[in-house]
């Protein structure tokens, strides 16, 4: 039996960490300098959102058959092409704005071929942690990942407003740089091209080969929302987590109207934000404890339940910068809920399922989340940043109420029964009705 070599010494592993952590902190500037440039052009919180929303709903759109192809095509080539795609689609934004020609229907545009690009890249990289990490250190390497998103969620917003008042057009530049780079470090991590269990061709029966990858795209795509819908707790959760996109994904505009009420430019505005980098990064270290405390179920409900109390609590009058105490608390409790179910999905669905199934997962978990900058846009020009912060951080809380009814949802633990569904804590008592 070969020794498995310790996730530190796993070179190819820490290539594609250091690529999609480059690529991460650059989409980082962008997130906050969009909406900056779109206000700054428009005055218009609802424009702003429509520009992000228009993003989620390409990326939605292409998600599932995105995923039946990447378990197609070669996914080392799929990776490498959608993010120097992704890296031409910058290069263009960041002209336009250059040359004083951008208008929102640009910002539109570019946003949905970003998304795009996205849509490719993000199942490849969940198939290729799988296909070159073992499955004893998945939750070390989940852990990791999470680490390099609040990492990036710490630095990016910082430097992002730093960056726009250097000039406009920067953010978009550096981007394009950080997109050039992930490609390379894609390129170096030699990402395996097909699952380790791919399927041979089959013969039909005149003698011909008939390979896998000739099948209809809606029988491939209906093979992973089958699986799905035999797992009665895995459809509970995706189902919680739509709402939690949908209200999560809503609160950036309004926390922007809202340090802006208060007097706080974009440096401001950026150093709050990194609230979320800062409680990501702690979250990530404490993932591995408090996942061992609460089973996946439970600890839905209960990030659910902070992530409202916080982002209501962000609305209390105490100046510019309060807002970043709370969201502190919301991104401390996200990660461990982000790894736990990354671990559980990777264990969950075969390899051959893989590319797919992180499609219709996460197509059902963020289905509404499309609507999130717009309901957040609408509610900030209606009722200022405040209140609508208010009126999001208490859905959230109903939302986690109205869950906990689920007795399915309560005791998820991420393992497969034999008969198909979800099994349940042994012995567990459910805690409500």
């Amino acid at each position: 039996m070969t020794d498995i070599v310790p996730l530190r010494r796993n070179v190819r592993f820490h290539l594609l960490w250091i690529g999609s952590a480059v690529s991460r902190l650059g989409s980082e500037f962008t997130r906050l300098a969009m909406p900056l440039l779109v206000l700054a052009l428009t005055g218009s919180p609802g424009l702003a959102g429509i520009v992000a929303g228009a993003r989620t709903v390409a990326f939605l759109l292409i998600q599932i058959p995105a995923g039946v192809w990447v378990d197609r095509w070669d996914r080392r080539r799929t990776l490498i092409t959608a993010q120097g795609l992704q890296a031409v689609v910058s290069a263009l934004l960041a002209a336009l704005i250059l040359t004083d020609q951008v208008q929102i229907w640009h910002f539109v545009t570019l946003a949905v071929l970003d998304a795009l690009c996205a849509a490719f890249i993000e199942p490849v990289l969940d198939t290729a942690i799988r296909g070159i990490v073992p499955t004893s250190q998945l939750h070390s390497a989940y852990s990791q990942e999470e680490s390099r998103t609040h990492a990036a969620g710490l630095i990016g917003p910082p430097l992002g407003g730093l960056l726009y008042s250097l000039g406009r057009a920067v953010p978009f530049v550096v981007d394009t740089i950080t997109f050039l780079a992930a490609t390379l470090f894609y390129a170096l991590a030699k990402v395996p091209r097909r699952p380790a269990n791919h399927s041979q061709p089959s013969t039909r029966e005149d003698g011909e080969e008939q390979h896998p990858i000739r099948r209809g795209m809606r029988r491939e795509a209906a093979e992973a929302i089958t699986w799905l819908w035999r797992q009665r707790g895995l459809r509970g959760v995706t189902a919680a987590m739509m709402v939690l996109n949908l209200l999560g994904g809503a609160f950036l505009i309004p926390l922007i109207v809202l340090v802006g009420e208060r007097g706080g430019g974009a440096l401001t505005t950026g150093t709050v934000l990194a609230g979320l980098g800062i409680g990501g990064l702690a979250g990530a270290l404490l993932s591995g404890r408090i996942s061992k405390l609460l089973p996946p179920g439970r600890l839905l409900l209960t990030v659910l339940t902070v992530f409202g109390a916080a982002l209501a609590a962000t609305a209390l009058p105490w100046g510019a910068w309060w807002p970043m105490v709370p969201l502190v608390f919301i991104t401390l409790s996200t990660p461990s809920l982000n790894v736990v179910l990354s671990v559980v999905i990777a264990r969950m669905v075969p390899e051959e399922l893989l590319g797919r199934m992180g499609a219709v997962l996460s197509m059902g978990s963020m289905a509404l989340r499309p609507f999130g900058p717009v309901l957040g846009g609408a509610l900030a020009a209606a009722l200022g940043g405040a209140v609508a912060l208010v009126v999001l951080g208490g859905l959230l809380v109903v939302t986690a109420a109205a869950a906990a009814l689920s007795r399915e949802l309560r005791r998820f633990t991420g393992d497969v029964s034999p008969a198909g569904g979800d099994a349940v804590q042994p012995g567990a008592t459910p805690t409500g009705a």
